[in-house]
């Protein structure tokens, strides 16, 4: 092999004269390197030698990109101690870069007698059952152009690469479903036109299928189960060309759009200490996982699936950063969200916003660079961060989707709550160096009712999962508007189309980063179900019939998205704080009860209808104009004044009602369950 190999570079390097494999494991006694044809048949076997810091590895002439291959390891196999070596287990390299075969879930892919209680060793060869590595050559160079849009102009699209392009009418057979998909143009030119600046997909490193889905003939759709982070799922690719993850990036970015990446790096698909043994469990299961300290044959679960990423240690961390650096640099993606992203901050005496890997991240050269978006929960003790990761990252703001949803569904006493929300939450950004950016604002996403379902269903419909319908949110301030499903009237259906236009409005003027849920934008519907995790089906794909039967709503959303970009007021990248109960003409914002006088603090407790306004910046003395929010979430209409003191002409931006009527300059009467926007002319402040 080359010298200039590091010695201890891990996965597969390919040189002219063979490739060099290496492995981690601190527990084993002996790691065989197993090559096999593309069927799965072994047809060599290979030892490693122990080197430093505990890095196995062995050279093999010949071996070219292609060649399929897996570790067997011999140690202690001791699961009730945490030991789980068992040289009967094919085990998949952390660091491959591509996986060949699916998983089956055959008695063989357990390291122990599944039959037996008595944890006594399976012997059965799992060869034949489990996915195999593929060494892989280097890719061609990434172009260097990307979109590199800032934080403050970002409008975030969250999709799934399957379910997005599934019933795309203008894509072929072979493109639905894959990145190519993506690559269309018909997809990108939606994606343009609405707006989109920043598509966020949901996992798309290589996933399998739980025991309990296959065993409901159902299939993981989302992808929160990871058992590789760096080989992007086969189901998406249309050959066997890893290549076709990067054109799908090129072709987005060439139509100016960003990449970020929903990542897994919490837990892995060989879940509690009952599941198979797929790769990590075998290496080294002390050192990758978690293990409760007084029982050390379970696993921490602060996950809630089966397993958690032991974030301490330093292998740990090796493998996170350098599977992000992969993706970022060499697959070509702008940036990443963390799924459940306090277990990359726990310890085992909780969280920390200063772990070693959290640092790691944010101050690695290369990924300091990218977007990186926590979603700032997880199950385990004090799991619920929000507003605690540290400088440089943004949060998932579930406080803003709640507050929103509750306000215009007209609940008592949420005014204040929801104006903080409006304003970029700075009770939970406005310090350590954070903006409203930091506040990735939502509405609807993948977990939960679609934007359609959520002004539909009072309640989660998940029969469809085989759960008996326990499983999902069970609260998600959600109205149907007195008929559960599809509407029995058109009244009813305009009352719906109305409040999905006042929710998209609100999340797209609101201070911070807004995202978007595929599909909500022309209507689409997963039939109250709030869990689609395994409808890999028409339920969970998105119906493009909604966008030819409504394209006026699309292009009301055209309109927002225009709007935002197009007026600085509405995307502030600091935090602008003011006493909200002494606003006047001449502060940044101000907040004004409907009649045009300023909310004071006994007002917040009992409003439903209330008035935003930004001012533009300016010193005393200089001509600044307005942007006006009047918020009527009341059961019937209100009639809004402008701000007190401001004489300045006022005209209509955005209405989500269509039927505001202006009854004087500067007099409106804003129907129930309307946003209206408005934007004030210079006025001499």
């Amino acid at each position: 092999m080359s010298a200039s190999t590091p010695v201890d570079s891990l996965g597969v390097t390919v040189a002219a004269d063979g490739a060099r494999f290496a492995v981690y494991s601190s527990v084993a006694e002996r790691i065989d390197l197993c090559l096999c044809d593309s069927g799965g048949r072994e047809t060599a076997r290979f030892s490693l030698e122990r080197g430093a810091r505990d890095i196995w590895s062995v050279s093999v002439p010949g071996v070219l990109p292609g060649q399929h291959y897996g570790y067997r390891v011999h140690g202690p196999y001791a699961p009730w101690a945490g030991q789980r070596c068992n040289p009967a287990k094919l085990l998949v390299d952390p660091y491959a870069r591509q996986l060949a075969g699916e998983l089956q879930w055959h008695p063989a892919v357990f390291d122990f007698a599944p039959e037996a209680d008595d944890w006594r060793p399976n012997d059965a060869d799992s060869g034949p059952y489990v996915p195999r590595s593929v060494v892989t050559g280097s890719l061609p160079a990434q172009p260097a152009l990307r979109p590199a849009v800032a934080w403050a102009d970002m409008v975030i699209y969250e999709a799934n690469v399957r379910g997005f392009t599934m019933r795309h009418p203008e894509l072929s057979e072979a493109e639905r479903g894959r990145f190519r998909g993506l690559s269309n143009g018909a997809i990108l030119d939606h994606l343009r036109a609405l707006g989109i600046t920043t598509v966020e997909l949901l996992p798309v490193q290589t996933f399998i299928d739980e025991q309990a889905l296959v065993s409901r003939g159902l299939r993981n759709y989302w992808g929160y189960n990871p058992l590789n982070f760096f080989a992007p799922a086969g189901r998406y690719l249309a050959g066997d060309d890893i290549a076709e993850f990067r054109d799908m990036v090129a072709a987005i970015h060439a139509a100016g759009i960003e990449v970020i990446l929903d990542v897994v790096y919490n837990h892995t698909a060989e879940s509690d200490a009952r599941g198979p043994t797929l790769s990590f469990r075998g290496l080294d299961n002390q050192a990758y996982y978690r293990l409760a300290a007084d029982n050390p044959g379970e696993y921490i679960n602060d996950t809630g699936c089966g397993n958690t990423l032991n974030a301490d240690h330093p292998q740990v961390q090796q493998l996170v950063v350098a599977s992000l650096r992969y993706w970022a640099e060499e697959m070509g993606v702008d940036g990443f969200r963390f799924d459940l992203a306090p277990i990359l901050g726990r310890t085992a005496a909780g969280f920390t916003p200063a772990h070693p890997l959290l640092r790691a991240i944010t101050e690695d050269t290369v990924l300091g660079r990218t977007k990186l978006i926590a979603e700032p929960w997880d199950t385990g003790p004090g799991g619920y961060q929000l507003g605690a990761f540290p400088p440089g990252w943004a949060e998932w703001n579930d406080r803003f989707r709640d507050s929103v949803r509750k306000f215009w569904r007209g609940d008592s006493g949420e005014a204040g709550e929801f104006a903080r929300r409006l304003h970029g939450s700075a009770d939970l950004f406005g310090a350590a160096e954070r903006g409203p950016q930091a506040s990735i604002n939502f509405v609807t996403s993948h977990d939960g009712f679609t934007l359609a379902d959520l002004v539909s269903f009072a309640g989660r419909h998940n029969e469809a999962n085989g759960e008996d319908n326990r499983d999902g949110h069970h609260e998600n301030y959600s109205e149907n508007f007195g008929v559960e499903g599809a509407p029995a009237s058109s009244a009813i259906a305009a009352q719906r189309r109305q409040r999905r236009l006042t929710l998209l409005a609100t999340l797209l003027v609101s201070q911070g980063t807004p995202m978007l849920l595929a599909g909500d934008e022309f209507g689409n519907s997963q039939d109250g179900n709030n869990n689609a995790y395994a409808q890999d089906n028409p339920v969970g794909w998105l119906d493009w019939q909604g966008l030819r039967d409504d394209p006026e709503f699309f292009a009301r959303v055209q309109q927002l998205i225009t709007l935002r970009k197009a007026e600085p007021l509405l995307r502030q990248v600091a935090h602008v704080h003011t006493d909200a109960t002494a606003s006047s003409a001449g502060e940044p914002i101000g907040w004004f009860r409907p009649d045009g006088h300023p909310m004071h603090s006994a007002d917040w407790a009992t409003a439903a209808a209330f008035i935003l306004r930004l001012l533009s910046p300016g010193a005393a003395g200089t001509q600044r104009y307005a942007i006006a929010m009047l918020c009527n979430a009341a059961p019937g209409p209100v009639r809004f004044a402008a701000p007190q003191d401001e004489r300045r002409e006022w005209s209509c931006v955005f209405d989500s009602s269509g039927q505001v009527v202006t009854s004087a300059p500067g007099r409106w009467q804003v129907p129930a369950g309307t946003l209206l926007i408005l934007r004030g002319g210079d006025l001499l402040i």
